[in-house]
């Protein structure tokens, strides 16, 4: 069962894409405009006779391989597939080829339009939409911005669960600031 190439056309039928059928890769490929990813080519692979199901985008982020911030660009592409349903990102050391993909097994399911739609539109809007420019800042700073926003929903909680706690340390901070070092160790602190 699984699904058929012929499926998965009448789906981007629907869609309005232009694709190409490649049969004998058992694979589609097709084009879609965006934003924040130039060519941005999309392959819908059939592996197992139809019974798994790949959508990715080959050569999403490139120039990665000897990069200065390389493993600042693979940690944020790991933080991503944390934080995101579906999106994993895979890496060939081999040529640096970096893909953004969603995959699983159909097994003895049938794909169905609801399923294409959710996989294909989630992969183009979490892609172009927020992953390529939240990674192009990684690419040109080294910092991923959203550790940014991690920390200020980790003030947000810290002073939702706890009133008053960061003035506490705040007012800390300042008083290790002024003095300039860290409040000396004790001898019984050692033992």
């Amino acid at each position: 069962m699984g699904a058929t190439l012929e499926q998965i056309s009448g789906y981007l039928d629907k869609q309005g894409l232009i694709y190409e059928i490649q049969p004998e890769k058992a694979r589609i490929i097709t084009q879609v405009e965006a934003e924040h990813v130039e060519d941005f080519l999309i392959v819908i692979q059939l592996d197992e006779e139809g019974e798994f199901f790949k959508l990715f985008v080959p050569e999403v982020l490139t120039g990665v391989q000897n990069h200065p911030h390389k493993a600042a660009i693979l940690q944020t592409m790991l933080v991503i597939s944390w934080e995101t349903k579906m999106l994993q990102w895979e890496y060939d050391a081999s040529d640096g080829e970096i893909r953004a993909i969603i995959e699983f097994p159909l097994e003895d399911a049938i794909m169905t339009e609801r399923q294409f739609d959710r996989c294909f539109s989630g992969l183009v809007e979490m892609v172009d939409s927020w992953a390529m420019p939240r990674l192009r800042e990684v690419m040109e700073t080294g910092v991923d911005p959203g550790d940014v926003a991690l920390g200020e929903r980790l003030l947000l909680t810290i002073e939702q669960e706890a009133p008053g706690l960061l003035v506490l340390l705040e007012k800390a901070m300042q008083a290790r600031k002024h003095r300039g070092q860290f409040p000396p160790l004790r001898d019984s602190w050692l033992d």
